[in-house]
């Protein structure tokens, strides 16, 4: 069974959280790279957190957006997002759309803490893609020795 026949909500389609991660691109506060990211995360009851990233001056510092859905996850009291779909773009709007922006490798871990099940949507030029967290990340660093 593919991860898109996986899909966890009636009401909210892959293609709509890319659309509400899009938003969250458009918030960024990238005065560097220029470089927008959004990512939103569903949760059951169709309930959706955005977020984007935040660069800093000290390019070490600076967030992304998938941590920053975690942090925001994390201070509301939850713990099991179904779902999270990621978009990116420094050109234009259009480009949100058209251009994959997999999370980097330390999202991906940070993602990983709170479900290898999860899945990942990203944007193609056929529209939207959705991938298996635990397929983007095989053999993540857990402390857990049941966890393959």
């Amino acid at each position: 069974m593919s991860a898109r026949e996986l899909w966890p909500s009636q009401k909210i389609s892959p293609e709509d959280l890319l659309n509400m991660a899009r938003e969250a691109a458009d918030r960024a506060y990238v005065p560097y790279s220029h470089f927008h990211v959004g990512a939103a995360m569903l949760f059951e009851n169709d309930e959706v957190i955005q977020s984007c990233n935040v660069e800093n001056a000290s390019y070490g510092v600076t967030i992304c957006a998938e941590r920053a859905g975690v942090v925001i996850m994390v201070s509301q009291g939850r713990r099991d997002p179904l779902a999270i779909a990621v978009v990116g773009s420094h050109e234009s709007v259009d480009t949100y759309f058209t251009e994959a922006c997999p999370p980097c490798g330390a999202c991906r871990q940070v993602l990983m803490e709170f479900g290898k099940d999860m899945l990942v949507v990203m944007a193609s030029k056929t529209g939207a893609r959705v991938y298996e967290l635990k397929k983007l990340l095989p053999h993540s660093f857990t402390l857990d020795p049941d966890i393959e």
